[in-house]
């Protein structure tokens, strides 16, 4: 089969890793500068900061199996069993060189074409997709995987009169503004270098400790609630709050550079009960993202996996 990914994240990069070990011909689609999704990292000078997913964890077999692939392959390693006093054993991974790096490494060798936005997916005909973009160019496919949030795969989706359940589209997400600071010296951010108990934010990670920047830097993704309430705000006073927010975690350090980083399709607030969604009757179509199997990065690669068995079993 020709099949067309719309997302380069990291349910799309699965997908397409296991159609193409099966023989199909892949073609990913993303509107970002790379491929990743919230697999996310940014370079501030000599810092490298994680600015989406910052860690994550091992609840299957089946995703247990992908991870010790990749630490033979050097590209993650456990990086704590817990951020508390009393660590829970569950162990927490990260990746060197920072998440994005992860998604780096499953694109190559996939065909993944990055800065295309599509526009709008269509019937060739009966068994084949046309996945249009901004530029006015069409590309056909035997088959389709649609992994980008939601809504945005609702509208897509729309124009070729495919309707999605109810309880599936209208799925909203929690926002996140996240600040990323450089600072002149090490955070007061307790070993192994996370806090998850801060009720202003969801998350605060000190990368220098987590093993993927040189410098001292911290990422501290705000909850929900505050994102939301502070959403429209102008950039700037977004910034300014979240830094007076930060202090608590910054000790004595002073920050040399900081920036605010929005995600506006952070988190699902409902989980879809399987782990892909395909309209009745039409094998060729699959949904999939972190609204299926859990807002983890698990969850993300299960879902990619099971769309690809779908279509794969279509094929077959």
């Amino acid at each position: 089969m020709r099949v067309a990914v719309v997302g380069a994240g990291l349910a799309g990069l699965m997908a397409a890793h296991a159609l193409v070990g099966k023989g199909h011909e892949v073609v990913l689609f993303d509107k970002g500068r790379s491929p990743g999704g919230r697999l996310a990292t940014r370079r501030i000078g000599d810092a490298r900061l994680d600015h989406g997913a910052q860690f994550f964890t091992v609840r299957t077999d089946e995703f247990a199996e992908h991870v010790r692939r990749w630490q033979d392959d050097g590209v993650v390693f456990e990086w704590c069993t817990g951020f508390s006093q009393l660590p829970d054993g569950h162990p927490r991974y990260a990746v060197h060189g920072g998440m994005n790096a992860l998604a780096k490494h499953l694109a190559r060798g996939l065909d993944v074409r990055c800065d295309s936005l599509v526009f709008s997916l269509h019937r060739g005909s009966p068994d084949s997709w046309d996945v249009k973009l901004d530029d006015g160019s069409v590309h056909g496919a035997d088959g389709l995987i649609v992994t980008c949030p939601l809504p945005q795969a609702y509208s897509l989706l729309v124009s070729a009169d495919v309707g999605m359940p109810d309880a599936l589209w209208r799925t909203d997400y929690d926002r996140t503004l996240a600040l990323l600071a450089v600072l002149d010296r090490p955070s007061a951010v307790p070993a192994p270098g996370g806090v998850q108990t801060d009720a202003r934010f969801t998350f605060v990670g000190d990368q220098q400790q987590k093993g993927i920047s040189r410098v001292p830097a911290i990422s501290l993704l705000a909850e929900p609630g505050w994102s939301d309430e502070h959403w429209d705000d102008d950039p700037t006073v977004a910034h300014d709050l979240l830094l007076q927010m930060a202090r608590p975690h910054l000790g004595d350090a002073v920050v040399i550079e900081s920036q605010l980083k929005r995600w506006r399709f952070a988190t699902p607030r409902r989980i879809w009960p399987e782990r892909h969604w395909s309209p009745d009757g039409d094998p060729t179509l699959a949904v999939a993202g972190d609204a299926f199997a859990g807002p983890r990065v698990e969850g993300a690669a299960l879902s990619g996996l099971s769309a690809a068995d779908a279509l794969a079993g279509v094929a077959g």
